[in-house]
């Protein structure tokens, strides 16, 4: 998972800052996921980046609206539009959201720094009066223009119509909190590896280095200010993992003692997978249809001092991986909208359609389906999502529990939903939803 973007004083001019941030964002307009646009950022410049693309992300609804009445023509460069769309993001924002993203400037310097970055593409040099004219002419009739924008769900709430229409079915009574939530950046969530220290230690260690940071759930810390990783005291030694509240539920819930034969499937990046060694001695098998990803779950156990047998596989396909014999414990955290993550992951919400939710459901009960062949009789099965919509949670697994009459279903969380606390940082998790079943 990528880090939360880190806040403070850029060293590069915001002209550089823009159009780098521009790039990634055009790169999630094409298609891509934010995480793979920032990676083709120059490192100097990617933190500074991370945190603009990120609020670019939060604020894209209002930002297109804003952009479509003023320049109704949408440009031909994919750059010149998504340049546009970054600095209308810093317009558009209230000065608690920029506040909160670390990307709060004065409105004449973004427009002076837009300028600036078209002027220095040859491409984008001959639009640079377009740029100039239409963040000025924002400026001057702000007002007016956002009352105009704001006629549209998709600008009020900077997440697709789709999306906040499928919510004001599924949560009539609040689902406006919801989107609200879902729109905070959040709070940067460790899980301390109780192998290798305890919390009271690590919290000690973290006072030390002057890192505010809070206890949450039984292992859990959260920061008050996102910090890239390897600036905290322990990471190197394999003290922690960044995992969200919500996602160090799921071990615990399986109830592992030493010797079990453990399955998780879909285990990249290695978050659960870690958690679940950390409990218990198993002997544990981490898939995923990634192989790449695998190498990841490979890296993380390695820094944490744990090991478990790896195999890229497509767990639905059973004749490719398994051996027969049947598992006392499976966790399958399943493909899914992530639409519970949008806190962390700004552009999911842009890059997913409405027609993504029924097509992973209908991946989730065929993955289901095939796992639930290898949990051992008297075993447990977990199904996890970390989703909001329940087709993906509450509704996927009343349907399994009907396929499968031998599935007795057990005590978990069932669904989380985001809240909107900002001054709790350390109660806020992202959207997830459990469902554990035994095998009778």
């Amino acid at each position: 998972m990528m880090a939360p973007p880190t806040t403070g004083p850029a060293s590069a001019p915001l002209s550089d800052i823009l159009l780098a941030a521009a790039r990634a964002v055009q790169g999630v307009l094409a298609g891509a996921s934010l995480t793979d646009a920032l990676s083709r950022v120059a490192a100097p410049l990617r933190p500074a980046a991370q945190a603009l693309s990120f609020h670019a992300m939060r604020q894209l609804g209002r930002a297109r609206a804003v952009k479509q009445a003023l320049i109704p023509r949408k440009p031909a460069d994919p750059l010149l539009d998504a340049l546009l769309l970054t600095a209308f993001s810093l317009l558009v924002a209230d000065e608690g959201e920029a506040a909160a993203a670390g990307v709060s400037y004065a409105p004449h310097t973004v427009v002076d720094q837009a300028v600036r970055a078209a002027a220095s593409q040859r491409s984008l040099a001959p639009f640079k009066g377009l740029v100039n004219g239409s963040l000025r002419r924002f400026l001057r009739e702000r007002e007016s223009v956002l009352d105009a924008a704001d006629r549209r769900p998709e600008a009020v709430w900077n997440h697709p119509e789709w999306w906040v229409r499928r919510l004001r079915i599924d949560y009539p009574d609040h689902w406006q909190s919801l989107l609200r939530a879902a729109n905070r950046p959040p709070a940067m969530v460790l899980r301390v590896n109780r192998r290798r220290t305890r919390r009271e230690a690590l919290l000690e260690a973290f006072r030390a280095a002057g890192v505010d940071a809070l206890p949450v759930g039984e292992t859990g810390v959260a920061l008050s200010q996102p910090r890239p990783v390897q600036q905290l005291p322990g990471f190197a030694e394999g003290w922690w993992s960044v995992q969200d509240a919500a996602a160090q539920l799921a071990a615990p819930l399986l109830q592992v003692k030493d010797g079990m034969r453990v399955l998780d499937a879909c285990a990249a990046p290695g978050g659960k997978t870690a958690h679940l060694l950390e409990l218990a001695d198993l002997d544990l098998l981490a898939l995923d249809v990634d192989a790449g990803r695998l190498e990841r779950v490979d890296a993380n156990l390695a820094r944490l001092g744990l090991s478990a047998r790896t195999q890229a596989a497509d767990v639905a396909d059973l004749d490719a991986w398994w051996d027969g014999r049947p598992f006392d414990a499976v966790l399958a955290d399943v493909p899914c909208t992530a639409s519970g993550i949008v806190r962390r992951h700004p552009d999911i919400r842009w890059l997913r359609r409405e027609g993504d939710v029924a097509n992973t459901a209908a991946l989730q009960a065929r993955i289901a389906d095939a796992l639930w062949q290898v949990v051992a009789p008297g075993g447990k099965f977990l199904y996890a999502t970390c989703s909001i919509f329940p087709a993906e949670g509450a509704r996927q697994a009343e349907a399994f529990q009907r396929r499968h009459p031998d599935a007795a279903r057990l005590p978990a969380p069932g669904q989380l939903l985001t809240q909107a606390e900002p001054d709790r940082p350390a109660e806020q998790h992202d959207g997830f939803f459990y469902a554990l079943f035994a095998k009778v």
